[in-house]
């Protein structure tokens, strides 16, 4: 998640004012919903139908990579570092050492919006004119679950297998990483203000504490804030049941009801919380990191009930003309030295082995920010949402549209 170019060392974000530029996170929601506000009712008529799948080792195009030095890449805004004052970026070392020329798009703006773009296209077996796009698990698993991702050859991103940090590997919904690699990770917990409120422990806590009543946010993403609330419910938010749904959001529409939460937000929730609008929140780690540069009163917490870890992931559509040209944008991306350059940048969790030590070189004063580089024993705790088929979709996005007022 960027805001600004790190042109030298100690320099950039630190001296260009942080949260001045849109980050990341802030466009997951297209313009955001506040005051439970725009919810997930979008995403309803947005999902595929069994009659869209496809099988990608039919549905692709002929490979030009060889011939064609070109990639087109798709990733969400603000989510690349960039060339300034005379020093190179990643994606421009990248085109000196490949000789591959990179037409680089940030047109992922929110991912069921980039859904509503593809879907007639991949559900049809056509391209969609890009060899590579960055989306978010749920959103990956998705449309493998379609068949519309190709496959990765693995003996050409021997980096990714490498050099993959380990609590990234075995997700349930791609088990051996053979269609996606992490571009860059985040941790969803607790933030809070300590100029405000004594430490908030527990999302339990968030949700009930008297002295934090309508001076709370939770995030309007269903997905990290619904995986909260069936943990509070004694339920596994990777492997749920109806049952374990049906307890945490009843127990959500009565944290709302009470006045509990005073709105459902992107990450806007970092302005309020600095300017102590609200007093803590549900929060992503990258937002906090970037926060602390100028106001050190803002924490972020490993909340009692663990940590909420995903990926924007980079997928490979069917009808790709450049996929050798996709597979070695990633294993480039998958060097430490490339990875700790981009990292010091985006300042989300750094999903590559090694990078720590690369950084060292890079920015000093990130090596042991565990909000970049969490060791295992730190990642041992988290959990991720379970992939939901299409009927669990509209009903739980429902749900959440009602609880949340979209």
């Amino acid at each position: 998640m960027a805001d600004t170019g790190r042109p030298t060392q100690g320099a950039g974000r630190r001296a260009s004012g942080l949260g001045s530029a849109p980050s990341r996170r802030t466009f997951l929601k297209g313009a955001g919903a506040t005051v439970f506000g725009l919810g997930s009712a979008a995403v309803l008529p947005l999902f595929g139908t069994p009659s869209a799948k496809q099988n990608p080792l039919e549905c692709k195009a002929p490979d030009v990579s060889a011939s064609t030095r070109k990639l087109v890449v798709s990733n969400w805004p603000a989510y690349l570092d960039e060339a300034e004052k005379g020093q190179k970026g990643t994606l421009q070392d990248f085109e000196a050492a490949t000789g591959i020329k990179v037409s680089y798009t940030d047109d992922v703006s929110d991912n069921a919006d980039f859904f509503a773009k593809v879907r007639n296209q991949l559900g049809d077996c056509q391209p969609i004119g890009r060899d590579m796009m960055m989306l978010t698990d749920w959103m990956a698993a998705k449309m493998i679950g379609l068949g519309w991702i190709q496959p990765l050859d693995r003996d050409k991103v021997p980096n990714l297998h490498a050099n993959l940090i380990k609590p990234l590997q075995g997700r349930q919904w791609d088990k051996d990483r053979t269609y996606s690699a992490p571009w860059q990770s985040g941790l969803t917990g607790i933030a809070y203000n300590s100029k405000l409120t004594k430490e908030v422990g527990s999302f339990s806590d968030l949700l009930t504490r008297p002295d934090l009543k309508g001076k709370v946010t939770l995030l309007s993403e269903m997905r990290d804030t619904m995986a909260f609330m069936i943990k509070i419910e004694g339920g596994n938010p990777g492997d749920f049941s109806a049952d374990d749904w049906g307890n945490a959001i009843d127990n959500l529409r009565g944290v709302v009801r009470a006045g509990q939460v005073r709105a459902f937000t992107g990450n806007e929730y970092i302005q309020d919380l600095t300017a102590g609008n609200i007093v803590a929140c549900e929060a992503w780690s990258g937002d906090v990191i970037q926060a602390q540069f100028t106001n050190p009163d803002i924490k972020f917490v490993i909340p009692e009930e663990g940590l909420s870890l995903w990926s924007d992931n980079m997928i490979v559509p069917n009808k790709a003309q450049h996929h050798a040209n996709a597979e070695k944008w990633i294993d480039y991306y998958y060097e430490p030295e490339v990875a700790a350059k981009l990292a010091a940048w985006v300042n989300y969790i750094c999903p590559v082995e090694g990078a720590r030590e690369a950084m060292v070189k890079i920015d000093d004063s990130l090596v042991d920010n565990k909000l970049i580089f969490p060791t295992e024993e730190d990642l041992q705790d988290t959990f991720d949402f379970m992939v939901l088929d299409e009927t669990q979709n509209t009903q739980y996005e429902g749900d959440w549209s009602d609880v949340t007022g979209g």
